[in-house]
């Protein structure tokens, strides 16, 4: 494999990881951001349905940042794919994602169906 693409390869796997780890931090904030909508809700003064649309649409943007999250499990696997056919046997460890993380959200299931 010449340098260019080897500096692409490298470069692609970097700006994957990089994708995928903010996908996951998305997530994480989410879930703190419901954690404290819920504890602040329980606060005796305030009433049991205060924020629940805001709730609804939170949990409504989870669902969507679970199928980024899984978006971009697909392009790995597809860019791991393109390594194996142009990289040959330079491609150092190959990236092996098991078809149970490959999971399909309600709304990406839905539209398979329709």
């Amino acid at each position: 494999m010449n340098n260019r693409m080897q500096n692409d390869a490298r470069n692609l796997k970097k700006l994957v990881r990089e994708a995928e780890a903010l996908a996951d931090e998305t997530i994480i904030a989410m879930a703190r951001l419901k954690q404290a909508m819920l504890a602040a809700r329980q606060n005796p003064e305030v009433e049991i349905a205060t924020g629940q649309r805001a709730l609804m649409r939170l949990t409504e943007a989870e669902s969507q940042a679970l199928s980024m999250s899984t978006s971009l499990l697909r392009v790995h696997d597809e860019l791991s794919k393109v390594a194996r056919v142009h990289a040959g046997g330079d491609i150092g460890s190959p990236t092996v994602i098991p078809p149970d993380a490959m999971v399909q959200s309600r709304a990406a299931a839905e539209r398979v169906e329709a």
